[in-house]
């Protein structure tokens, strides 16, 4: 439910989202139907946001976007869909500017999987995350630690969070993601060197 939206309600207290990392021309990969430029307003230093979803072409592979061509890339739900992560990421790093931010939001495997895989609410999801467990339950987890030192040589890891603001530990099994207060997600925020 509308996870864009949930993260700036809790983007509004971190002033360097404002002020530094959400800046100059942006490409929301995956936008969906809550897109980052809807919400454009809330970040004064936004040029331009270029909207992308399945119907612009492959997210994995960005073949359609030159190198260098944003500030700021964004992807908010959108990388456990796709193939490859690691492919993902290495041409999501290539379309970002030098200096610029990239930032992803994937869900938290023990929050929002809770221990089934397939994925029960999003059964197209091919991949879950954690930050850094050395061993998961889930057939196909990434492990962002090791995962994101693969790229130290092309960006610098400025944030990884878990973002579990508004969910309920002891709640029975259920997608709290549909409530309008629980995020169940990591989130990443690297800067191109």
């Amino acid at each position: 439910m509308k996870e864009l939206s949930k993260a700036t309600s809790r983007r509004f207290h971190d002033i360097r989202y404002a002020t530094r990392w959400f800046a100059g021309d942006a490409v929301d990969i995956g936008a969906g139907d809550d897109p980052l430029s809807h919400l454009k307003f809330f970040f004064p230093l936004l040029k331009t946001v270029t909207n992308t979803d399945k119907e612009d072409g492959d997210a994995m592979l960005m073949d359609w976007v030159a190198d260098e061509s944003f500030d700021l890339v964004h992807s908010s739900n959108c990388m456990e869909h796709l193939e490859d992560p690691g492919i993902a990421l290495t041409n999501w790093v290539r379309i970002c500017r030098k200096g610029g931010h990239i930032i992803i939001t994937v869900p938290d495997e023990d929050l929002y999987e809770q221990g089934v895989f397939p994925t029960t609410w999003g059964a197209e999801h091919l991949w879950t995350f954690s930050i850094g467990k050395l061993q998961s339950w889930s057939p196909r987890s990434v492990s962002l630690l090791p995962f994101l030192a693969r790229f130290t040589d092309r960006v610098k890891i400025l944030k990884i969070e878990l973002l579990d603001t508004g969910y309920i530990y002891n709640a029975p099994r259920m997608d709290q993601t549909l409530g309008i207060l629980a995020e169940s997600a990591i989130e990443i925020v690297l800067q191109k060197l």
